[in-house]
């Protein structure tokens, strides 16, 4: 598969031909839960549908670790790569495997026995407890799945090949959709059958995409180091990655904690903020791996010292993201209702309607979280991920803030909870600025 070289030719042509690919993946990345909540919500009812949405949060949580584990070292590749060093490239990769490995063989050992005491902090309600440790006791095995696919995943599209990620998950995703109506519909194996059919898609995706990598990259095969590895490199990779997945897992405990509130206002407000997050992640999910792109771009260019390429990237990224933000914000707006019907039975009307008034306040602001992701991943790009923490402190401090403080205790309900999600996004956003032109300012010649 012929790479994308980043750090040459027309930037704008280079980013969308890179990022299509990473954008049409993430949708079908996002097929494993909109199958689940697809069938789950039509063919068992409301209260399976709250259950796999609230586990699928936790879940999103717990591999946001690996995942932002995977992202960071994600940079050190690209950046050798842009640099031409291949021996640095090769002992980036096999220090960076053998740790993130370490860290996901960890996570399912201390956080699966506890998973009871975790689903009870999150005010789960005693109906839904059962279902909700049904789903995720199977969806738990996938872990080291997750991991394989994202490790290579990440590696292949730093060194500019983004289209095997895609067709890797392209097949698992058909595998799952296949899975989930035959265990669920077919076989009547409830959430721990929509669970097995996402496990399995995992396996493929996982497994798939590691034997692709050590047949095509021939650096993965050779140990030019004879095994010896610089301890101060690993150090580094510990530090830039253990930032990047703290950020990531920031990110997601906020998420995490805001799901605590939404679970104390009851079955339905769970079940309609269930369907709208996945509609949600859809809606802005190409601004996302566009920024995923970008970041790679700016770690290629930050490899190959080209300061000015990355400020024109820079001005043409923010351009695009913004303009596609403002046209799904106004798609959401107008359909809201209608998406919504996707996932609930047209009988549920309180569950539409406040999964659409969601859709609504949130989806009208997704130019504040496409500039944030944009942010994110420039600072990821320098090397500076502690500042990509800094601003999802911000953005997530604010949100849980606003919501906790107002959500119980005023008028507003429910609502101050939706509302506080694009208030965080623009904080962070002004916070960004500023340290985007500090950084500029200091590395200007």
């Amino acid at each position: 598969m012929r790479e994308v070289n980043l750090t040459e030719g027309s930037i704008f042509q280079k980013l969308i031909r890179f990022s299509l690919p990473m954008i049409v993946g993430n949708l079908l990345q996002q097929v494993y839960n909109l199958t689940d909540t697809l069938i789950v919500g039509k063919c068992i009812g409301a209260d399976a549908l709250a259950a796999v949405g609230s586990a699928y949060t936790l879940m999103v949580f717990i591999t946001s670790i690996i995942i932002g584990l995977c992202m960071g070292s994600g940079t050190f590749f690209s950046s050798d790569f842009g640099a031409g060093d291949e021996r640095k490239l090769r002992e980036d990769i096999v220090l960076s495997f053998w740790f993130i490995f370490s860290v996901s063989v960890a996570i399912y050992l201390i956080i699966y026995p506890g998973m009871q005491l975790i689903l009870k902090l999150l005010q789960t309600p005693p109906e839904l407890m059962g279902l909700m440790q049904e789903y995720v006791a199977v969806v738990f095995i996938g872990i080291l799945f997750i991991f394989l696919y994202n490790f290579f995943s990440y590696l292949l599209r730093a060194i500019g090949n983004s289209v095997m990620p895609l067709i890797f998950l392209a097949v698992s995703s058909v595998v799952n959709i296949v899975l989930d109506i035959w265990f669920v519909s077919g076989l009547g194996m409830g959430v721990s059958g929509a669970a097995w059919a996402t496990v399995i898609a995992q396996a493929a995706s996982g497994i798939g995409i590691t034997v692709y990598s050590l047949a095509k990259l021939p650096l993965l095969r050779q140990d030019r180091n004879n095994g010896q590895w610089s301890s101060r490199r690993l150090r580094e990779i510990i530090v830039n990655d253990v930032a990047t997945g703290i950020q990531q897992s920031v990110m997601n405990f906020g998420i995490l904690m805001i799901q605590g509130l939404v679970n104390s206002f009851g079955t339905t407000i769970m079940a309609s903020f269930a369907a709208a997050v996945k509609i949600d992640t859809i809606a802005y999910m190409p601004a996302q791996e566009f920024g995923n792109a970008y970041s790679l771009f700016v770690s290629q260019n930050h490899g190959a010292k080209k300061t000015e390429r990355i400020r024109n990237g820079t001005r043409i990224s923010f351009l695009a993201s913004t303009t596609f933000c403002v046209i799904i914000s106004v798609f959401i707006c107008i359909f809201a209702g209608d998406l919504m019907g996707l996932f609930i039975d047209a009988a549920e009307i309180e569950i539409i309607e406040e999964g659409a008034r969601y859709l609504r306040i949130e989806g009208a602001m997704y130019v504040g979280i496409g500039i944030l992701f944009l942010w994110y991943g420039y600072f990821r790009g320098v090397r500076k991920p502690h500042i990509s923490l800094i601003l999802t402190i911000i953005s997530l401090g604010t949100r849980v803030a606003l919501s906790y403080i107002l959500a119980p205790h005023t008028r507003l309900g429910v609502v101050a909870i939706w509302y506080s999600i694009p208030i965080g996004w623009f904080f962070a956003d002004a916070a960004g600025l500023l340290f985007y032109r500090r950084n500029a300012k200091k590395n200007a010649p």
